[in-house]
């Protein structure tokens, strides 16, 4: 009989470095699509790092849409057994400027954010996150490549998606 055996490794220092790398990209997407200001970066990835912290957050979902019709994307999803991941520095995420951006931002949070955990994070929360029944699989893009961000074994798992 085999068995197993993985630790977490990671401290809420790692988060924040992690966290920090997703910032950069965020802010070079909001730069250049000129979808969201630097206000909007600055709250999203405040909440985004406050649910990692507390281990509520799966992924994250951005995605540049035009006139509602999906421009370019990427997903980052959590790994906390990161620590055989090759970090990347954070870029290569100069997106396009289309006649109508939105950046949709999707967060899907792990199964212990339950209604209790969303309740008690509802008051530190920047933004209020509702239910999203958007598509989000980006079946109308194609596979654009990946990065990955990691400190300690905590990492995100950059997935690219473009036109």
């Amino acid at each position: 009989m085999n068995t197993t055996t993985t630790t977490e490794t990671y401290s809420t220092t790692d988060i924040q470095n992690v966290v920090r790398r997703f910032q950069a990209d965020l802010k070079m997407i909001a730069d250049s699509t000129g979808a969201i200001s630097s206000e909007d970066v600055a709250n999203y990835v405040h909440d985004i790092e406050l649910l990692a912290k507390k281990g509520y957050l799966a992924s994250v979902d951005v995605t540049l849409l035009d006139f509602a019709t999906e421009v370019c994307a990427a997903r980052y999803t959590v790994d906390t057994d990161a620590g055989g991941l090759v970090s990347s520095r954070p870029g290569n995420v100069m997106w396009p400027r289309v006649t109508s951006p939105t950046l949709r931002i999707v967060v899907y949070y792990t199964s212990t954010y339950d209604p209790d955990a969303r309740q008690a994070m509802g008051s530190k929360l920047h933004f209020t996150w509702s239910t999203n029944y958007d598509d989000t699989s980006h079946a109308s893009l194609n596979d654009g490549g990946g990065r990955n961000y990691t400190s300690g074994s905590y990492g995100l798992k950059r997935k690219d998606w473009t036109k």
